[in-house]
């Protein structure tokens, strides 16, 4: 497949007049001008903007399926209706149940990965957690990191890609440790840690930090002193990448702006921790794990109203708003989707447009919405529309 005519988004800048060629999932040329093959499939985007496929590595569900479901049906229509937003690669994410019950259903999304091309693995979110920062995960199964049960998680095998724990609970350091030689990233979360609680999970491996500004601690007194939190810490580190769910119901366009301003396009890894409501109209109920929840306004909400209850977006909403209310430069906005997640996983062959890259690309009108996706992968496609 020979790509023409489009405008092409870089991690820091849009170039007019490249073409792009695409051969066996990976892309082989991209300069000027490319004589087309014999029976090469041409395709003119007529000056739409050809960008990297969206990585998001926080997705629970979607269309009313969990990844807690735990079957490969679920996990298809999930993956399908993310690619309809530009998502090319994604982390299933459980959420806080019995060790047993995640160890189930990280086993099965194992089993699916090869199978279903925008799979890449599991995130785990929970059960290592604060029960003071549950916000709408099951309180009566969060526990504390003991050797035993880190080690039981990781008879789950090699699809466990992230881990989100809390850095300040009882053994969350040795499970940090653990994880991170066992090639697993650490994000920190949930989690009420002051800031010389966080560096030590810092100093083990710990690299990232979950849903930033929702479910984490912020600065506050301790003795008298005005004392920082794992927020804080987060956004003075700069080695530390930070999720952020930019669907304008969980931040605030000025809480965004902060965070822009102290780490960057480089620092920011959009996620839209979307939940089984994504996707469903308004007055749907759906469970996140055990919990009722409904989409009102366009968000999703622990049936009480108590807290949010993940996202409802796709990650293309999530870079309009990048655009529209933060004022974000768009290829900016783009980079926070695809290269810094890329790098922020070790992903070396995803999230930028350059010859050897896996091909995995969106195509996104000049109003920012998403024409077609393609995947390097194709395994087992079901031919959804928009998919190449």
């Amino acid at each position: 497949m020979l790509l023409t005519n489009g405008r092409l988004v870089f991690p820091d800048e849009i170039r007019d007049g490249l073409s792009l060629r695409v051969t066996d999932g990976k892309i082989v040329e991209l300069r000027t001008r490319i004589e087309p093959r014999p029976n090469e499939e041409i395709v003119s985007l007529d000056g739409d903007f050809l960008a990297p496929g969206f990585i998001d590595l926080h997705v629970h569900g979607a269309v009313g399926r969990d990844a807690m479901e735990g079957t490969a049906e679920a996990f298809r229509a999930i993956c399908e209706y993310h690619a309809s937003g530009g998502t090319t690669s994604l982390c299933l994410t459980t959420v806080t149940a019995s060790l047993n019950e995640v160890v189930r259903v990280v086993r099965a999304i194992g089993d699916s990965v090869g199978k279903i091309p925008q799979l890449r693995g599991a995130h785990v979110e929970g059960p290592f957690l604060s029960p003071e920062k549950a916000g709408a995960q099951a309180e009566e199964f969060i526990v504390a990191p003991r050797e035993q049960l880190v080690r039981q998680l990781l008879t789950a095998g090699k699809a466990i890609l992230r881990v989100t724990l809390a850095p300040e609970i009882p053994g969350a350091l040795e499970a940090i440790s653990c994880l991170t030689t066992s090639g697993i990233a650490v994000s920190g979360g949930h989690s009420a840690a002051w800031d010389d609680e966080a560096r030590p999970g810092f100093q083990r491996g710990m690299r990232q930090v979950t849903h930033v500004f929702n479910c984490m601690s912020s600065m506050r007194r301790r003795g008298g002193v005005r004392t920082a939190g794992l927020l804080e810490f987060a956004l003075s580190e700069p080695e530390i990448f930070c999720e952020l769910i930019a669907d304008g119901q969980h931040v605030s366009p000025t809480l965004m702006r902060m965070l822009y301003q102290a780490k960057g396009a480089a620092g920011i890894c959009l996620v839209t921790d979307a939940t089984a409501g994504a996707g469903l109209a308004d007055g749907s109920r759906f469970l996140l794990g055990k919990k009722e929840c409904a989409v009102r306004d366009g968000a999703c909400w622990v049936e009480d109203g108590s807290a949010l209850a993940g996202g409802a977006a796709c990650m293309i909403d999530l870079v309009r708003q990048m655009v529209g209310e933060v004022g974000v430069p768009f290829h900016e906005a783009v980079r926070m989707a695809t290269e810094t997640p890329a790098r922020a996983m070790g992903w070396r062959t995803k999230g930028v447009l350059a010859e050897g890259m896996d091909a995995d690309l969106v195509v996104l009108t000049p109003d920012l919405k998403v024409q077609r996706t393609l995947l390097s992968s194709r395994a087992e496609q079901t031919g959804a529309g928009g998919i190449w």
